[in-house]
């Protein structure tokens, strides 16, 4: 949450000339209203239900860069369907999060009494499932969005001749 998966994602697409995807924004569209409202009305095993789906769409019809909420990861079938794909994890600390987002409740997983602490819980959780799948894992403390996009083309020696 707050990695800037969306910005980097679309400037890798740009660089590779390729298209971009964004899952939640899929879901979004699909489901005509914001993930926070999902959330509320109708729970979050509900959203993960129309992530699955969402994940399992755009792998299936899309070849360009893809970007997938945080919680896709949680799904097995989701991470066996990422196995040898070109996978960036990226990667942030917690006070960078604070920096970047205020880990405010916009986000429906943190709209909790700490939500510091809670980003932090949930990342522990999911940590070793992100690098489980990914074939590189890139830091974007303190680094801009056209930092990291070069820092995932070099790891994933993507766009080299």
């Amino acid at each position: 949450m707050g990695v800037g998966k969306s910005t980097v994602g679309e400037l890798l697409a740009q660089r590779l000339g390729a298209s971009y995807r964004d899952t939640d924004a899929d879901i979004i569209a699909a489901a005509g209203k914001e993930i926070s409202d999902i959330f509320l009305d109708e729970g979050e095993t509900h959203f993960r239900e129309l992530e699955r789906a969402a994940v399992r769409a755009a792998l299936a019809e899309h070849t360009g860069v893809l970007s997938l909420g945080g919680g896709a990861i949680l799904d097995a079938s989701t991470r066996e369907l990422l196995g040898g794909l070109p996978v960036a994890y990226l990667s942030m600390e917690v006070a960078e999060a604070v920096r970047r987002t205020g880990l405010n409740v916009a986000r429906p997983l943190l709209a909790v009494v700490n939500p510091r602490q809670q980003w932090k819980q949930l990342m522990e959780e999911r940590r070793h499932l992100y690098t489980e799948v990914a074939r590189a894992v890139v830091a974007t403390d303190g680094r801009t969005p056209d930092e990291v996009a070069d820092a995932v083309l070099d790891a994933l020696e993507l766009g080299k001749a």
